[in-house]
């Protein structure tokens, strides 16, 4: 039999031809063609420092040379108890246990199987059932695929879901329960939030065992922050009904919003924080959970002090010295302060450009996490049909021009709604926005005179 593709790649798109990054530099990647693309969306909101550091490629490389692998059912590293204590210190206070996995869908993962041992072993057996939210994003392993609400990802897996139960994120630019913000914040009365209260008596309080949620929503929706208060109130329920509360900072961590974690803006403290993504800057599969002191007493009282679960790369020496180092350029930088100052700028030029551009009908998100809502025609309220897959293009064309965005579709209802994410590395310069926005502009103009002669923009790389 003939091969099907000239290559032996397995690609997330079989018709699909990829460049090839040769290296990069800074915000941008170069191509074995010597093209550069200005990375900005820092891969999947990922390469949080950019690319070709040699501090962190150094540090991974000494670590290497010294363990490059223990087994953490035996034996941990120095490297190992360090990055705990790092980020440990930044979280919120009475989280203070972190345990490592290689990446954000094995954190959700982890996360709520241990909402459901505490319960189970403190006499709650019961308990068992997730809480998560639609068009939010955890992992597309089976237990997260089944909390996180990405419609597209679950159709194809849906007899292979655990019953978990989704009430609907808080999107106040299209409320999906169809109310007025101002009249939200008036008389302290929100949907949102009841909702999640009458999913959990509906399901029985005795049976819920988790909430799990984004502080922004990431991915599936374009980086829409929740409205004021709306935290406050999950946490009350949280407490009301003995449910473990799961922040998914995933995506968020790290510096992304402007803080450590977007948790310090909800003002809230979560049972359990899962982090992946910009703890190694995107330079090791590394992820986590930081756990409240609480669970961890129910452990040690109920549990024999042991966590039925593991992963064979938990704690990986060589990409536990890829956070360490990622983590001390972060602070060596002064990231934060960049962060705030980049990602207003960043902010008030993309409203610019939605003043010129009636296909963009909404600017959101905070510090370098940004998203745009896409839109037929702004004035008329007209949607892009999906299978139009007008965020896709629109990041064709980008990438032809020379930076890459993160486009999304689904953010209203799962099938409708179109965006993409800006959010490029967190030490970006002033220069590289301005390029950034420019590009953004451009590509707006040649879509819309695409969309004026009928004719259709195809991604061929």
């Amino acid at each position: 039999m003939e091969r099907i593709e000239n290559d032996y790649v397995f690609h997330r798109d079989l018709k699909k031809e990829y460049p090839i990054i040769t290296h990069g530099v800074g915000s941008y990647l170069i191509d074995e063609n010597g093209k550069k693309y200005l990375d900005a969306c820092s891969g999947a909101v990922a390469a949080n420092l950019g690319h070709g550091i040699p501090f962190i490629g150094e540090a991974m490389a000494d670590q290497a040379k010294k363990a490059a692998f223990v087994h953490t059912m035996r034996f941990e590293t120095k490297a190992l108890h360090q990055l705990a204590e790092t980020i440990g210190k930044m979280a919120p206070d009475q989280l203070n246990k972190v345990y490592f996995t290689t990446g954000g869908s094995e954190a959700n993962e982890s996360a709520m199987k241990l909402a459901r041992q505490y319960h189970r072993d403190a006499g709650r057996s019961q308990k068992h059932i997730v809480i998560g939210r639609w068009q939010s994003y955890h992992g597309n392993t089976i237990g997260s695929l089944s909390a996180g609400g990405d419609v597209k990802r679950r159709h194809a897996y849906t007899p292979n879901l655990l019953n978990y139960a989704h009430v609907y994120s808080p999107y106040c630019h299209r409320c999906p329960y169809d109310r007025q913000h101002d009249d939200c914040l008036s008389n302290q009365n929100w949907t949102c939030v009841t909702d999640i209260e009458r999913t959990i008596l509906e399901l029985g309080p005795e049976n819920v065992s988790a909430f799990i949620a984004e502080p922004i929503v990431g991915s599936q929706q374009g980086a829409v922050p929740p409205p004021p208060g709306y935290f406050e109130k999950v946490r009350e329920l949280c407490d009301r009904y003995e449910i473990v509360l799961i922040i998914d900072e995933v995506m968020t961590g790290f510096g992304r919003t402007g803080t450590n974690f977007a948790t310090e803006q909800i003002r809230i403290t979560p049972d359990i924080i899962t982090f992946g993504k910009g703890v190694s800057a995107g330079y090791a599969p590394l992820a986590g959970m930081i756990v409240h002191d609480r669970l961890i007493e129910g452990l040690i009282q109920n549990s024999d002090g042991k966590f039925i679960h593991g992963y064979t790369y938990s704690g990986h020496p060589v990409a536990v010295a890829a956070g360490l180092a990622a983590l001390d350029v972060y602070k060596r930088e002064r990231v934060l302060d960049n962060v705030i100052k980049q990602g207003d700028y960043l902010f008030n030029r993309l409203l610019e450009l939605k003043q010129k551009h009636t296909y963009i009908a909404d600017v959101r998100g905070r510090g370098l996490l940004i998203g745009i809502e896409l839109v037929r025609d702004r004035e008329l309220d007209l949607l892009f049909d999906p299978a139009e897959k007008a965020a896709d293009r629109l990041n064709g064309i980008a990438m032809e021009l020379g930076a890459v965005f993160y486009p999304g579709a689904g953010s209203i209802d799962g099938t409708k709604g179109e965006h993409l994410i800006i959010s490029p590395p967190l030490n970006a310069i002033k220069k590289e926005i301005d390029e950034i926005v420019r590009i953004l502009d451009e590509s707006l103009t040649i879509f819309k005179s695409l969309e004026r002669k009928g004719e259709r923009y195809e991604i061929t790389k």
